[in-house]
């Protein structure tokens, strides 16, 4: 298993020096896994690690791991696959991510909306 970790974070580390700035998402930074804050709305990069859930998985990137769950909806991303999640990190709960856009790679963005 720590193998596999150590290649993710790698492959998110390499990735991500390839990947467009800011991906068209304005003036929004990107947040490093690793300094997640409750309450913060952020914009994450990295890989999806694992699936957990039909609409839950582990992304990664080189300053750690986190939830995220993008339900009622099927997550749109495959494990090892580098992405960019847009959300807001719970506040009031265990650390996990609410994604409300995920954008792959190649620019594809899907929204997420919530029904609760």
């Amino acid at each position: 298993m720590r193998r596999i970790l150590a290649k993710a974070t790698l492959f998110a580390m390499g990735l991500a020096a390839l990947a467009p700035a800011a991906m068209g998402q304005g003036d929004m930074a990107l947040t490093e896994i690793g300094a997640l804050r409750p309450g913060q709305e952020v914009m994450l990069r990295g890989v999806v690690l694992r699936i957990t859930d039909e609409d839950e998985f582990i992304l990664s990137d080189a300053s750690g791991q986190v939830p995220v769950y993008v339900g009622p909806n099927r997550v749109p991303a495959a494990q090892g696959e580098m992405i960019t999640v847009i959300g807001r990190v719970d506040d009031d709960g265990p650390r996990e991510v609410y994604a409300t856009r995920i954008i792959n790679l190649d620019g594809a963005e899907f929204a997420l909306p919530h029904r609760y």
